[in-house]
């Protein structure tokens, strides 16, 4: 327990957007040193993964964020991989591994992103 306190008091939190203008349903993309993280709004949960496609480096909030039979995903715009937004792990052929996933809180009205992977992209 003491080390989750520590990380989240080392976190360097970035705004994101103010949670209005993020609907349910709704993502953005931020960069913070040359790293690109997409946020999402999946019912009023915000969650963050790494916005570059594993297979062919697209980048995801170019593509569609829905819900399928498999929870809510991102499909990338080239080849049609499919990333599990929570997770940031792939969910379909022929991307493989996981974006990177990110912690994201909301307080005052705005979201932040913690651009510190809490998963590591895979390479």
């Amino acid at each position: 327990m003491k080390n989750e306190l520590q990380e989240t008091e080392c976190a360097t939190w970035v705004p994101v957007v103010r949670v209005e203008e993020l609907p349910p349903g709704s993502f953005t993309r931020i960069s913070h040193e040359g790293i690109d993280i997409a946020v999402f709004n999946q019912e009023g949960e915000f969650y963050a993964i790494g916005d570059t496609c594993t297979h062919a480096e697209a980048s995801l909030t170019d593509g569609d964020f829905y819900e399928d039979m498999r929870g809510w995903v991102v499909e990338c715009p080239l080849h049609g991989s499919q990333f599990d937004v929570k997770t940031g792990e792939a969910v379909s052929l022929p991307a493989t591994g996981n974006v990177g996933k990110y912690r994201t809180k909301v307080e005052d009205g705005v979201v932040y992103v913690d651009p510190v992977p809490i998963i590591p992209r895979d390479e």
